[in-house]
């Protein structure tokens, strides 16, 4: 009887906190699950042997916050929370697009940013020396498992379980907004973040359109996760050659520059365009 009395505290205390502070540490909570359980396999089994328990930790993961698995009382919730819907075909054609898109406009923002700024390599590189001192191999495998980890944890935690409640109450604008905010910040204990806050922001805005245009976590999780490889491989250690390129103060304004500058103005452009394609609410929830 104390038990339950102290239980349904718990819960009053919980329902009685305002919408925005409890979906902040829900979705905090969801995505930070899944990653430190990944880092403690790290520390704990020798690599590649840790992507193996890694694996079925993350298909109970999904299991359990798509609303598959637990309780049924919650099911409801965790599959609103998940954005569990079938996809339309237009929204899986305009979706993947925009994934696409997305890591584009993002890599092109870092190249134009260390363009006309140095790039700070050694703080870059900081977090992920230990990838530098692996076999070749084992470092990208490494880097997949994390970036799908990351994918699926940041995308179910943030554009799910923070954002998808604050949509409902406060509208796609603000919670797009508030999502990346505390998106930006859980970042900023890493090293090379101070360089790109800004970035992580946008990219944190991109992913929420993406989100709440088709209704769905999935093109984003393709989307985040294909772009971590990208950054663990080029821009976070040095195992693919790293980046070398001077600022345009020394080189001048060349093609390579221009390029890139075009190529973000493009796909940005276009990103938004196929956002447009996409009426929310045209797809059904998953049963």
């Amino acid at each position: 009887m104390k038990q339950s009395t102290i239980s349904n505290q718990i819960v009053n205390g919980w329902s009685k906190l305002p919408l925005i502070l409890r979906s902040v540490l829900t979705g905090f909570s969801v995505s930070t699950a899944g990653i430190a359980l990944w880092s403690a396999f790290l520390k704990t089994i020798l690599a590649p042997w840790s992507i193996l328990p890694m694996i079925v930790a993350l298909w109970t993961y999904l299991k359990f916050f798509s609303g598959i698995w637990g309780l049924k009382k919650s099911s409801a919730e965790r599959k609103f929370n998940f954005r569990s819907i079938n996809l339309s075909p237009i929204a899986w054609k305009w979706g993947i697009i925009a994934a696409i898109l997305f890591i584009i406009i993002v890599q092109a923002s870092f190249v134009i940013t260390f363009r006309l700024i140095e790039f700070p390599s050694k703080k870059f590189t900081a977090d992920y020396k230990i990838l530098d001192s692996m076999p070749l191999w084992i470092a990208f495998a490494v880097i997949i498992m994390g970036s799908i980890v990351a994918g699926i944890c940041e995308e179910t935690g943030f554009r799910g379980y923070m954002q998808t409640p604050l949509e409902k109450k406060y509208g796609p604008t603000i919670a797009i907004t508030i999502t990346s905010i505390v998106f930006m910040l859980i970042h900023l204990n890493h090293n090379w973040a101070s360089s790109i806050f800004p970035h992580i922001f946008f990219a944190s805005a991109l992913l929420g359109i993406i989100a709440y245009k088709t209704g769905s976590l999935i093109p984003g999780i393709i989307g985040h996760s294909i772009l971590d490889i990208f950054d663990y491989s080029l821009w976070w250690s040095n195992i693919t050659g790293g980046f070398h390129k001077q600022t345009i103060f020394i080189t001048g304004i060349d093609f390579h520059f221009i390029g890139w500058f075009f190529i973000f103005i493009l796909a940005l452009f276009v990103f938004f365009r196929s956002m447009g394609k996409l009426n929310k609410g045209e797809q059904r929830m998953l049963s």
